[in-house]
């Protein structure tokens, strides 16, 4: 059987050298590893948007989606297919099944896009082509809102421009995207009287419209060693242009300007898709993504520090409210770790010191530092970042971390005290254990190995938990026999007492636990029954538990659902949110109240899982005081809350894959009234 022991004290540089290289290592690893919030997975779904202006929901459902539907269930990778069939609208989500890890899902999207490319064919006149959207992964975690009270539409929509530009300059950010802009558009009022007397069709009128909007080339000229090329502008850049458009009579050389025909106007967009308001405020939202693989902490300290800078160049009324900032969350995760992994480090040494004494403690406690150093590094070498999962997972096996250590150095303490010398103790304790702390630490590992291995989502997000365990538990059965012997061989020392206690497993606490085994394996129905009787106590306390798989997350967060029946305008679900805003920013614990009329938010966590448009949806994010609050004021909420037309759902941001509601049924029939 191998045995290192007679090497590393013979040689112990090689030792030193491991130690230095897991310190120096794990410093560099604790500098440049990558921050996030939650650990990347793959979100395989996708989303399959066809327009078909004019047509019924009925005509949606029997024309587009079924013939759609059809062609994407040939797809080999598919799980389920859901369908939504609006007027207008058909929007089909796609998922994947789990088998499929995340470098095959670009290979299962262009199959998707083929088979749904090949169907537009089949489908009907006036339709639009269809549209697949499989970009789910960016998450906007620096979220903010930006108020601008008195600002004309064109002034916001040049507000959202400075500020995406700024920002898109920054090292590591990655993609800046904005929502809930007004939207603008020109209106033509055409007295069809007019247009019958002057014998000017409307199709005619259309075609000049179309062909005078669009950019065509206008061709090129040579100028000594010059190329010319000339550019034909369109003339609708302005409402001025727009409305002096010059309009030619059929069959007659006459022009009479666009503002001769019809009545041109700009207006805001009399149906918007989307709404925002912060405390009641209207604005629109900006989020901001880093690169991939980036520390979040570092883009999100520099967005803050830009943002503090253009603060002097914005005009006056414009504010910039942070509805959630990932970095911050981050980087109390990550002190919150350093002060548990100081505090786990400070309560085994002390431990041990009490009960084996200070040198066993030291020895002990070095290991485990080495370990938890080592494991960072090698955190860093195979790219796993620090989140929430791994940093649980470093703090999920510190108990486990030191029972090698402790095994080997409690056994060279015996041989010590019998009297071996300091090689003699190393080699017995470490032959000895070597194997039996080898299959103890596979089988801690192998614990955890079905939940990191699942081939689901849920398997994929805690990925970095299995990693994490598997380095730091082999990484301290290797420090156990390789380290620990070199460190005890300096510390531990032969006890005073050899000459009156040879035996230290004589001592009376060894004696009290030999005469409990002896009772234990002398009855041993009666040990039987009563580890039967303990097993079933057990399993009845497990109904007193909350059982969940991922709690609820620690943010002070919470969202409200609002659904009206379906066909409902915007403008109605917007004044039934106000209502909601007004008592819940009457709530003393409520710190800011930020509205989505028409649709969900900007994916700003990676759990959260945004809600595609609908004009009767609206969805608030709730910022209270402290997260002890979250569940006394969605209580109050639905025992009190306003007279409204719609249903109320409320829900808690939650660590892991979010979904849509904890139960889910589908009702069928033949009668579809």
């Amino acid at each position: 059987m191998f045995n290192p022991v007679e090497s590393v004290l013979h040689r112990p540089i090689n030792a030193w050298m491991l130690m230095l290289l897991l310190c120096l290592g794990g410093l560099w690893a604790l500098l440049t590893l990558g921050r996030l919030e939650d650990p990347a997975f793959t979100i395989k779904k996708a989303l399959v948007i066809t327009p078909y202006p004019g047509a019924t929901a009925l005509e949606v459902e029997a024309e587009i989606t079924e013939p759609l539907e059809s062609a994407i269930q040939q797809l080999p990778q598919l799980r389920r297919v859901t369908s939504r069939s609006m007027p207008g609208l058909s929007e089909i989500t796609v998922e994947i099944s789990d088998r499929y890890t995340s470098a095959q899902m670009p290979q299962a999207w262009d199959e998707l896009r083929r088979r749904v490319h090949d169907a537009q064919s089949g489908l009907p006149p006036g339709h639009l082509s269809s549209r697949v959207i499989d970009d789910f992964g960016d998450v906007f975690g620096l979220f903010y809102a930006v108020t601008a009270e008195g600002f004309s539409d064109r002034e916001l929509r040049d507000l959202e421009r400075f500020l995406r530009r700024e920002l898109l300059t920054l090292p590591g950010v990655g993609r800046v995207t904005s929502a809930g802009l007004p939207s603008e558009a020109f209106y033509l009022e055409v007295s069809h009287e007019k247009l019958t007397r002057l014998g000017l069709p409307i199709e005619h009128l259309l075609n000049i419209l179309q062909t005078e909007n669009s950019v065509e080339p206008a061709g090129q000229s040579r100028v000594d060693d010059q190329r010319l090329r000339w550019v034909v502008r369109p003339g609708m850049d302005s409402l001025a242009e727009l409305a002096a458009l010059r309009v030619g009579l059929p069959g007659a050389t006459e022009q009479l300007t666009l503002a001769d025909l019809a009545d041109v106007k700009r207006l805001p967009v009399e149906y918007p898709d989307h709404l925002v308001r912060i405390n009641g405020q209207s604005g629109f939202t900006l989020g901001v993504a880093g690169v991939a693989d980036t520390n979040i902490v570092d883009v999100g300290q520099r967005v803050e520090a830009h943002l503090e800078h253009l603060s002097e160049r914005l005009p006056l009324g414009v504010t910039l409210h942070p509805i959630y900032q990932q970095h911050e969350v981050v980087d109390q995760a990550v002190r919150s770790f350093m002060l548990n992994l100081l505090l786990s480090v400070t309560i085994v040494i002390s431990v041990l010191c009490v009960f084996m004494g200070w040198r066993v403690g030291v020895v002990v406690g070095a290991t485990l530092f080495l370990t938890v150093m080592g494991t960072l590094f090698f955190m860093r070498v195979f790219s796993i970042e620090m989140e929430r999962v791994s940093l649980g997972a470093l703090i999920i096996a510190m108990g486990m971390l030191v029972d090698n250590a402790i095994v080997v150095a409690e056994g060279m303490l015996i041989n010590r005290q019998r009297g071996m010398t300091k090689s003699q103790a190393a080699t017995e304790a470490v032959g000895r254990t070597q194997m039996p702390l080898l299959a103890a630490t596979v089988i801690g590992i192998l614990a955890f190995a079905g939940i990191g291995l699942s081939p689901d989502q849920t398997g994929e997000f805690l990925f970095s938990l299995f990693q994490v365990i598997l380095i730091s538990l082999l990484l301290s059965w290797v420090l156990a026999i390789w380290v620990t012997p070199l460190l005890g061989s300096y510390l531990l020392k032969p006890s005073a007492q050899n000459s009156s206690q040879p035996d230290p497993y004589q001592a009376r606490p060894y004696g009290v636990y030999r005469r409990l085994l002896a009772a234990a394996l002398k009855w041993q129905k009666l040990t039987f029954v009563g580890l039967v009787v303990l097993t079933l106590l057990s399993f009845s306390g497990f109904g007193w538990l909350r059982v969940a798989f991922f709690p609820d997350s620690n943010t002070p967060l919470f969202y409200v659902h609002y659904q009206l029946p379906q066909g409902s305008h915007i403008w109605a679900t917007s004044r039934d949110i106000e209502q909601l805003e007004d008592y819940l920013l009457a709530q003393p614990e409520v710190v800011t109240v930020s509205s989505f009329v028409g649709q969900g938010a900007s994916r700003f966590m990676l759990t959260y899982e945004p809600v595609q448009p609908d004009p009767a949806y609206a969805q608030l994010i709730v910022e209270v005081t402290e997260v002890s609050q979250v569940n006394q004021v969605m209580q109050r909420l639905r025992d009190q809350q306003p007279d409204l037309a719609g249903q109320l759902r409320l829900e808690r941001p939650m660590f892991g894959p979010g979904v849509p509601a904890q139960i889910e049924a589908r009702f069928s029939g033949s009668d579809i009234e």
